[in-house]
């Protein structure tokens, strides 16, 4: 029995989850500009997309002695990045109406509570922060469905997530993740994706990446290989403001959206089930079937049998619509009609199952040249 409800495992399917961060510069106009030309390109390409912000409390975040300080990167990025409750709110608003859905990652426990205010539908946890289990429990009290990605983490880690969140029936989504930024083509490791498939088989499994050389190897791969929500970071480019290598412009999550849809055009979406035989590879199959073709002269009462059909008919192609085939298994029937040499054995030369079955006998009428 599976810890994901089908439900919710189609909230993950094909889920994209773009990844804003700090990229807005602590500005809202440019945070809303990057949401506005993301989401144009993901209405476009009609798939099912999260915009995800990064919420921190940064009075909180950030302790007192190294406030305002340029020492050190991280800090100093968190706090000219800053924006107000007010900022926040007004990107989420503007990430609902183009139809995308909110999304963040919440780095501290008061952010959580961000997250519950603005009514996120879904709550990411960051590599970083896999162990941090006053931050995880915090999160998991919302029972809010979840990604996590993997980065760094041992398989204890990911072993006691996992059981965490399937102890307490919360959907969770696990992203294979190298936490490299950027990271080289053989860098990528993605055949995780298999060992994370194999060891958590109730989960979706996704794929965070930051590779930078192009925006459709990856998607192929991964696709075939079961992911089914995938995350990049995104950005604009606008007002001479360099972009981070490992950030996807929108004309580049348009090619990655658009070999998303090759790669499930070419593997047929049909992972569980046998998929459905279309009636084009149906016909084309049926033209290469060998057909039944009388050796000699046969007269009507003739019975068929294994031995006398291998003796007195022989197979070969074309075969021609009504005519019986290789796939028929003939054993007491009669001929019903004299049949001349190197004639095709039809439907109507058989007293049996073949002509009485209505529906049989449409389709052995309807096959072949």
């Amino acid at each position: 029995m599976g810890y994901i409800k089908q439900k919710d495992r189609e909230l993950f399917e094909n889920f994209f989850v773009l990844e804003l961060a700090n990229n807005h510069l602590g500005k809202l106009e440019r945070g809303l500009k990057i949401i506005r030309n993301h989401a144009a390109v993901v209405r476009y390409n009609n798939v099912k997309a999260a915009i995800k912000l990064q919420f921190r409390d940064v009075d909180e975040f950030i302790h007192p002695e190294f406030r305002g300080t340029s020492e050190h990167r991280y800090i100093k990025k968190t706090e000219d990045t800053r924006l107000s409750r007010a900022d926040f709110a007004r990107m989420v608003e503007e990430i609902r109406y183009m139809s995308c859905i909110p999304m963040a990652t919440p780095f501290d426990e008061a952010s959580v509570d961000l997250c519950v205010e603005f009514d996120m539908p879904l709550i990411k946890i960051a590599s970083s922060d896999m162990n941090d289990w006053v931050l995880i429990e915090k999160i998991a009290s919302t029972r809010r469905p979840t990604i996590t990605s993997t980065g760094g983490a041992s398989e204890k880690d990911l072993d006691d997530l996992v059981r965490f969140y399937e102890k307490r029936d919360i959907p969770l989504a696990i992203n294979h993740c190298v936490s490299l930024y950027p990271s080289e083509d053989g860098e990528l490791e993605l055949d995780q994706i298999d060992y994370l498939r194999d060891r958590y088989p109730d989960h979706v499994i996704g794929l965070s990446t930051h590779e930078y050389h192009d925006w459709q190897s990856s998607m192929l791969i991964s696709y075939g290989k079961g992911v089914r929500t995938w995350e990049r970071h995104i950005d604009i480019d606008h007002e001479g403001v360099p972009v981070s290598p490992y950030c996807s412009l929108p004309e580049q999550c348009d090619t990655w959206f658009k070999a998303f849809h090759k790669a499930a055009e070419m593997c047929g979406g049909r992972g569980r089930s046998k998929r459905i035989i279309s009636r084009k590879e149906i016909e084309y199959l049926d033209a290469l079937v060998r057909g039944a073709y009388a050796r000699n002269d046969l007269e009507p009462g003739y019975v068929f049998t294994k031995e006398s059909f291998e003796r007195d008919f022989y197979l070969a192609v074309p075969l021609r619509k009504g005519q019986l085939s290789c796939r028929e298994v003939m054993n007491g029937e009669h001929l019903a009609l004299g049949i001349k040499a190197d004639q095709p054995l039809t439907i109507d030369h058989v007293s049996g199952p073949y002509s009485q079955n209505a529906a049989l006998k449409g389709l052995i009428l309807n096959r072949g040249l």
